[in-house]
């Protein structure tokens, strides 16, 4: 997350969707009293106490408008990207396995395998999209959602948006993986489709 008093804009960071990236991107606007969490590349904790102890970067709308107030965050404008939840899915699971063989000797039981562990699916890698974006009435309570897939267009609003200049964005943390449509048999498309179907719904991603 990147929350900027001086430029009035919160970033939210969804996982796996080309944050570090953005932030990158960002960061050279960013003035005395702004703060970024983000704990991958060195350690940066809010300065709410609250958020701090989230302990990871990708706050949820819930979180920090439990810290500062539904009001407060209203003055700013809010923004995030999200992935089609199969690739974002692929995704995740080949950076948490990028030191497992297993991984690589089956990826599609090892996604399987991975659904059926509970301390798997309480990570907020793994956690909805949708869940990370909304208010306490399931409403995605963000200003601009951009996508993954036009991960630069969409960037590029945001900086007009924001009246900054636009910026080429390059490659942070990219996990390699081979493309989802190759992954995925039908037990696990259906088994994502059930965990993720709200983020289907709520971004207008097609299964």
């Amino acid at each position: 997350m990147i929350f900027s008093e001086s430029q009035r804009f919160i970033f939210f960071a969804v996982p796996k969707t080309g944050t570090h990236t953005v932030r990158e991107a960002l960061r050279m606007h960013l003035a005395e009293g702004d703060w970024e969490q983000q704990l991958r590349y060195g350690k940066q904790l809010s300065p709410l106490p609250e958020i701090a102890a989230v302990n990871h970067g990708h706050v949820s709308y819930r979180q920090l408008s439990g810290a500062i107030g539904v009001t407060a965050l209203s003055g700013f404008f809010r923004f995030g990207f999200v992935r089609h939840p199969f690739d974002r899915f692929v995704s995740v699971c080949a950076f948490l396995a990028r030191t497992d063989p297993s991984y690589d000797q089956d990826p599609t039981d090892w996604m399987k395998r991975a659904l059926l562990r509970p301390q798997f699916c309480k990570r907020v890698l793994v956690a909805p999209q949708h869940a990370l974006l909304s208010d306490d009435s399931g409403a995605v309570a963000l200003d601009f959602v951009g996508r993954y897939e036009s991960l630069q267009a969409d960037f590029d609003a945001v900086c007009d948006r924001l009246d900054l200049p636009r910026a080429a964005l390059g490659h942070r943390n990219r996990s390699e993986h081979d493309a989802y449509q190759n992954l995925l048999d039908g037990e696990l498309r259906d088994a994502l489709w059930q965990r993720y179907e709200q983020d289907f719904v709520a971004f207008n991603y097609s299964p």
